[in-house]
């Protein structure tokens, strides 16, 4: 496994170097954690200053956008509280990247044509492209869009009788997608689900309609390998976002956290219009290697190092 996880990482390395992207490193400790509530950064000390281990390079990457970097890359650890299983471990392995001038489709694009050259046409994959609304309405016959919290309550009781009740709208969202959607995805086929909810878009831009964000995600069977967006620029909005995410870590009975400044500042800066994706690689060993559990493709497995 240390040999092919070392055949993955060069092989990723050829892709970008072929394709001119620059790999780049930046900290994995800063004084800014994510305020998203879903994730949770790992907290430690320097001294009198409470930091934060990286969830993602994203935030540094994109200061290294604004100040002309060009098309970069990055392969780095980075650590999230309160994951561990079958597909999770707090130390992972993640691949980021950003392309300038290229849209979230793209990208995509991209992102499937990476694992298909490190497949090796061992596994014949192909990859399809479908929005978020088209696959939800297939599977659950309600419009992610139109439908009321109330509907999708119900939907998860009658989908998934041992959920918590009382869910709100992105949660239930989710917990469909994972539990009713994404198992049925074809094994040997990269999903690429585009244009998630305008409340689900995170970091990416809102698309015309106001109703989908510019974000998709690539599913390798059931196993989602890579998020992704077209880039949101506004850095009034972004900051908007931030106080959203906050203002729900508080009513979850979460701390709030320290907004990254030197972020914001940078995109007041003017961030370039581009396109960025972080890519998983322990769970991309996972299938490129017939693996079931991410423990059997890491050295030193959190739970047994």
């Amino acid at each position: 496994m240390l040999q092919a996880r070392a055949r993955m990482l060069a092989d990723i390395r050829a892709f970008f170097a072929q394709r001119g992207v620059l790999e780049v490193e930046t900290p994995a400790l800063s004084h800014a954690g994510t305020t998203d509530p879903a994730i949770h950064s790992l907290a430690t000390q320097i001294g009198a200053q409470r930091c934060y281990l990286h969830t993602s390079p994203e935030f540094p990457m994109k200061r290294l956008l604004v100040a002309g970097s060009g098309d970069i890359y990055q392969i780095c650890k980075v650590f999230r509280d309160g994951e561990s299983g079958r597909y999770h471990n707090p130390e992972f392995t993640l691949l980021e990247w950003y392309r300038l001038g290229v849209d979230h489709l793209s990208l995509a694009e991209e992102v499937c044509q990476l694992i298909v050259e490190l497949d090796q046409n061992r596994h014949k994959i192909t990859f399809k492209t479908i929005e978020y609304r088209d696959i939800f309405k297939s599977f659950t016959g309600f419009d992610p869009l139109d439908a009321t919290e109330t509907e999708l309550q119900q939907l998860v009781q009658d989908n998934i009788p041992n959920a918590p009740r009382s869910l709100n709208r992105n949660a239930c969202l989710d917990l469909l997608m994972s539990a009713c959607i994404a198992p049925a995805l074809p094994h040997n086929r990269l999903t690429i689900i585009t244009d998630y909810p305008a409340s689900q878009a995170a970091l990416a831009r809102l698309n015309p309609d106001g109703k989908t964000a510019a974000r998709f995600e690539v599913f390798w069977g059931s196993l989602e390998l890579a998020n992704g967006f077209h880039e949101l620029q506004d850095a009034d909005e972004q900051r908007q976002r931030f106080a959203v995410e906050n203002r729900q870590r508080r009513e979850q009975g979460l701390p709030e956290i320290l907004l990254d400044e030197n972020f914001l500042a940078a995109l007041e800066q003017g961030l370039p219009d581009c396109s960025g994706v972080a890519l998983g690689l322990d769970r991309l060993l996972m299938r490129l290697e017939d693996r079931e559990h991410i423990d059997e493709v890491l050295a030193f497995p959190f739970a047994r190092s």
